[in-house]
């Protein structure tokens, strides 16, 4: 998994934001700071990032715009790939993907690998790269797709065998509709209808060849007259006229072998008027053979006459042109085979049905089977890191009802929660508290932390309502999970961020009369001093300097990967 990462997150005239840029490492970023001090704007830029629509007030004022760039390095950038060549957009180039939008007061601009795209592409991107958490609604843990996703990895359950029957099943489904919605209104006048366009056109007997060469010999036919004329004037200047060029020609050649005797160079000059006499006489022959074979019968021209009529008449009805005509010709017979044996059709195409939808729920069994064994499982170990994480009489359970055959299987998952002792369980998209479905999703990552593809978790307000050796068993949790998941967390415990791979630290400081917000990464003392801030307030003392001190020794290691 390590690897993969938002490297770098840059923000300008964002609020309070003048300018910014965050270096991210891997496993697990800290984020503390006073409240209002604009932890949130970090959140947001890359919410905003992940496609959120823009608000033109989130620009700075005195600003025209505001801009927020991530960099991500991609370990395997396979899966971003393939949506970028979906979006017709070049693959990333070293693993390295960067994402642009700049707001103004008209609206924004999204730039992917110096590529335009829509908020769709970057909702997308977003949700194979980002997992948030916290009092936002871009949450993969509420979705039924994503809890089926989260128990077949857990359980290695392979749905190919199912996909394959199912699809199959679909594709009969789809044969069978499509004959039920033949029109039975009026079937036999839908039959004469297109018996009698079939046969007008196959009795026309059309090509694109044909019509061409009627068009052709048409338009000569009607200019016969005049391309006589025009011949004859051509071959009477070149042969038959009384001073033709075949006549000159033939004088000048003469004349230049009596000249030979005198000037040596008249031999060559002889050869080649030899040659234009040659010339003029095939030339005069060749347009009098073709000529020759133009008719002005008026038979031949009447039968031309009525086929350009024809065409004229077939494009008129039916499509401006011949190949589209015949396209429609072969529509047509397939439609009126359909309607003509379309209950012969629709009995074999039922027993295929039959057959195919008997091997659909054999698979689907097989994947509930497997489904069920893993839900039993992911319920007790996912209940267990809860109690580490605060609920003592947490439950967790996997509920599974039978469905008709879908894309997934024939079965419905709903995950369900009870946080405290004697309560109901209740499906997990009716929790309302943000800091216990962030605790829940956080038992869920450490669980499945080998299986899941999202490489960045962003969690806020993880630390909501807990603290003493609770609040300490979040951040242990947050450091497990980020041995093989860049995480991003937002805390106001220092039970938390001691356990941070890096720690940064939001101030809002005023200058001039302005408010900018600060972020900075803090090492040593001054993170000593931040967490000592975080326990007892601006007023630092030996007291609560001793006992940050003694928290960052305690903190469960987690070096950075």
């Amino acid at each position: 998994m390590f690897g993969t990462m938002l490297s770098r997150l840059t923000i300008r005239n964002l609020a309070l934001v003048d300018s910014l840029s965050i270096e991210f490492r891997n496993g697990l970023n800290v984020i503390t700071g006073e409240t209002g001090a604009g932890k949130s704007l970090l959140i947001g830029a890359l919410r905003l990032l992940l496609g959120e629509r823009a608000d033109k007030s989130l620009i700075r004022t005195g600003e025209s715009s505001c801009g927020i760039e991530a960099i991500f390095d991609l370990a395997d950038p396979s899966d971003v790939n393939a949506m970028l060549e979906n979006a017709a957009l070049p693959p990333c180039e070293d693993g390295l993907l960067i994402i642009r939008r700049t707001i103004t007061g008209s609206g924004s601009k999204n730039i992917v690998n110096d590529s335009q795209v829509t908020l769709a592409v970057l909702k997308s991107l977003g949700d194979c790269l980002v997992d948030m958490h916290g009092p936002y609604d871009h949450q993969s843990l509420l979705k039924t797709d994503a809890q089926m996703d989260i128990l077949d990895a857990f359980g290695a359950v392979e749905r190919a065998a199912y996909r394959s029957a199912y699809k199959k099943f679909q594709g009969l489904e789809k044969q069978l509709k499509a004959l039920a919605n033949l029109d039975n209104s009026g079937l036999q006048e839908q039959i004469d209808l297109l018996s009698w366009r079939i046969k007008e056109i196959e009795d026309a007997e059309i090509s694109e060849d044909d019509e061409e060469e009627v068009l052709k010999e048409h338009e000569q036919i009607a200019n016969a007259q005049n391309i006589l004329e025009l011949a004859h004037t051509a071959v009477g200047g070149l042969s038959e006229g009384d001073f033709s060029a075949f006549d000159s020609l033939s004088s000048a050649r003469q004349a230049c072998a009596q000249l030979a005797k005198y000037i040596p160079e008249a031999d060559s000059w002889g050869e080649e008027l030899e040659n234009a006499v040659r010339t003029a006489q095939e030339i005069s022959s060749e347009i009098q053979n073709t000529v020759s074979d133009i008719s002005v019968g008026p038979e031949r021209l009447l039968f031309l006459d009525e086929r350009v009529a024809l065409y004229r008449s077939l494009k008129r009805k039916y499509a401006p042109s011949v190949p589209e005509i015949l396209e429609k010709l072969a529509e047509w017979k397939t439609r009126l085979n359909d309607l003509q044996s379309r209950d012969e059709q629709c009995a074999t195409i039922e027993k295929e049905r039959t057959r195919a939808l008997k091997n659909t729920k054999k698979e689907g069994a097989a994947l509930r089977k497997k489904r069920k064994k893993a839900a039993c499982e992911l319920a007790d170990v996912i209940t267990s890191e809860l109690r580490d994480l605060g609920f003592e009489h947490g439950l967790f359970d996997v509920q599974m009802l039978e469905c008709e055959p879908t894309a997934f299987g024939m079965d419905e998952i709903e995950f369900g929660f009870a946080p405290n002792a004697g309560e109901a369980m209740r499906p997990l998209r009716s929790i309302a508290s943000s800091g216990e479905i962030s605790r829940v999703m956080l038992a869920v990552k450490a669980v499945l932390a080998r299986h899941d593809r999202i490489p960045l978790l962003v969690f806020d307000e993880i630390d909501a309502n807990v603290g003493g050796e609770i609040a300490n068993d979040v951040g242990a949790k947050l450091a497990q999970v980020g041995r093989t998941h860049q995480l991003i967390t937002i805390t106001h415990l220092p039970q938390v961020a001691v356990h941070g791979s890096i720690h940064f630290a939001v101030r809002k400081e005023v200058s001039e009369g302005r408010t900018f917000t600060r972020i900075t990464s803090l090492e040593g003392e001054v993170r000593t001093e931040e967490l000592a801030r975080m326990l007892g307030g601006k007023d630092l003392t030996n007291v609560t300097l001793l006992h940050a001190r003694e928290m960052l020794k305690n903190a469960s290691p987690n070096p950075e990967p």
